[in-house]
């Protein structure tokens, strides 16, 4: 499957199943926003997604152990709308964090900003992730 159709089953969706894996093996299925992020160089359309998520989390915990995970379209409730397709998740730091928070919260307003603006109150720190093909 190239890029293109990789990112394609995304296109107008709101939320993607993101499926990381324990030390054990066992899979852990979670539907999480999503923003995607255009490569003008290639001009072949969205070459990465950008997910957010707090430092602590099980998923956060899990993709720095293995960064292999599988990602699908999802609704609200995680329910399959697409194939899943293999990728590589990726803890970002520095402009391509902010960068991703950007188009985070331009895709998300304004549930985004008030999700952050809670999350200062309980002092927990939000990270932002690429997922790429992989």
């Amino acid at each position: 499957m190239t890029t293109d159709n990789l990112f394609s089953a995304f296109a107008g969706k709101r939320y993607l199943n993101l499926e990381t894996y324990r030390k054990d093996g066992r899979a852990v299925r979670t539907p999480v926003w999503f923003a995607a992020a255009e490569d003008a160089a290639q001009g072949a359309g969205p070459q990465k997604l950008y997910a957010n998520t707090i430092a602590e989390s099980g998923k956060a915990k899990r993709i720095r152990n293995n960064a292999r995970v599988r990602i699908a379209p999802c609704d609200t409730r995680g329910g399959l709308l697409g194939e899943w397709v293999a990728a590589r998740a990726e803890i970002l730091t520095g402009e391509e964090a902010a960068l991703g928070m950007r188009l985070l919260n331009r895709k998300y307003v304004p549930w985004k900003q008030l999700l952050d603006f809670l999350a200062m109150f309980r002092r927990r720190q939000r990270i932002v992730m690429a997922i790429r093909p992989g």
